[in-house]
């Protein structure tokens, strides 16, 4: 980090996860760190800066406000604005930064990294994600959980899971708080998951987000050429390839067993697509001991790549764009010649299903019986466009497969 660069540190988590608390704790063991604190509520008042200016010696830092709306989206502009006249107006050395309660942290932190007057003078030091630990198990035990609160009429029906997860797989640190309503087992099983979703976070176990200041700020965590590539899945289909490519040959399930904890990944791949119906079923009857679920699925009857996500009992199906060799000749030796490591068959192209599914203690040869067996049949191909289809056709559409 260049030294007239200011660290930023993001906050994120759960509403009700400890946040504030923690910004409370910071602020109030900052010792000789001057913090600057910018937080964001959804409410019409700014309940939580009121907490931390109440709970919390100003002499060590500002509390800026941003209220009625979410840091990464519609206030983006106003965050801006507030990041840059505090790094005009006031002298300190560390700005923390608390999203809401329903933002995610990776628009957040592009805002300090893509080329801006923001970026000239800040530099992200870390992205810390707050669990509540209890409703992060109940919740992916398949307990039905609350949905997300929203501004808009999209996100009033997107499951916490889905944010949790989303909140997790970018966060260089984690913070396992509440820790005194769980037994060991539950922390250590705790922990064995947020592993499996983000390899690479340390995770911290506390009471009352009570944290030595020095394990937070100053730690130089944030890698912004890798923001995006960290979350477990990701690393399993590297894994996977690497195995592929070491061995010189093909397989479409491998396992990465955590031997203490019963935490598994599966890879799926397929050149075959999936038959609409007994594909969605499948999704749909997934145990809840599959936490997450993430890849590109072939479906028949959609010349489109279907992307999926799963948390916990939430299931999403989208669009993510066509297949290459969708495409007319001339664009498919455009795209082909600027990407030469692209997979591709002599018949399907690029055209395949390539799934990652992680959990604790489930019977991972039986999820691949299922998917294999919900490959279409040669008969079933020929007349794919007549199938029942639930999955999404073009990139406007987001299909809720399965809901809390």
């Amino acid at each position: 980090m260049h030294s007239d660069e200011i660290p930023v540190t993001v906050l994120s988590g759960g509403l009700g996860a400890g946040k504030t608390t923690l910004l409370n704790h910071l602020l109030k063991n900052a010792d000789d760190r001057d913090l600057a604190v910018l937080v964001n509520d959804m409410g019409s008042v700014n309940v939580d800066a009121d907490l931390v200016a109440e709970g919390s010696d100003l002499d060590a830092g500002g509390v800026t406000e941003l209220s009625n709306g979410c840091i990464c989206c519609e206030l983006q502009d106003d965050l801006e604005t507030a990041v840059v006249r505090l790094a005009r107006e006031r002298e300190f050395d560390h700005l923390l930064v608390e999203s809401s309660g329903i933002s995610e942290p990776e628009p957040v932190a592009r805002l300090f990294t893509t080329a801006s007057r923001v970026a000239a003078s800040y530099e992200i030091d870390a992205l810390v994600t707050v669990l509540d630990t209890r409703r992060f198990l109940d919740t992916f035990a398949g307990e039905a959980v609350p949905e997300r609160r929203g501004e808009t009429a999209a996100d009033e029906t997107r499951p916490l899971a889905d944010l949790l997860i989303e909140q997790l797989e970018v966060a260089n640190l984690v913070l396992l708080n509440k820790t005194d309503l769980c037994d060991e087992s539950e922390l250590e099983e705790a922990e064995a998951l947020v592993g499996a979703l983000q390899p690479e976070a340390e995770t911290i176990r506390t009471e009352f987000s009570a944290v030595d200041p020095d394990r937070i700020l100053g730690v130089d965590l944030f890698d912004s050429a890798r923001m995006g590539e960290l979350a477990g899945w990701q690393h399993a289909l590297a894994d996977e390839d690497a195995d592929e490519h070491h061995h010189g040959h093909e397989h479409d399930d491998h396992r990465h067993p955590d031997e203490v904890y019963g935490v598994d990944s599966v890879v799926f791949r397929a050149r075959r697509p999936f038959h609409p119906e007994q594909f969605a079923t499948v999704l749909q009857e997934l145990p809840s001991s599959i936490v997450r679920s993430k890849g590109v699925a072939w479906i028949a009857g959609r010349d489109v790549k279907v992307d999926l996500s799963q948390a916990g009992p939430s299931i999403r199906a989208s669009v993510r764009g066509p297949w290459i060799a969708a495409l007319p000749e001339v664009r498919q030796e455009l795209y082909r010649s600027n990407r030469p490591d692209l997979e591709w068959h002599d018949e399907h192209g690029d055209r395949q299903s390539e799934l990652v599914f992680i959990g604790t203690d489930f019977d991972a040869e039986q999820l691949r019986a299922r998917l294999e067996d919900c490959l279409v049949t040669d008969e079933e191909w020929d007349r794919a466009d007549a199938l029942e289809n639930p999955f999404p056709t073009d990139e406007t559409d987001d299909v809720v497969l399965r809901e809390p």
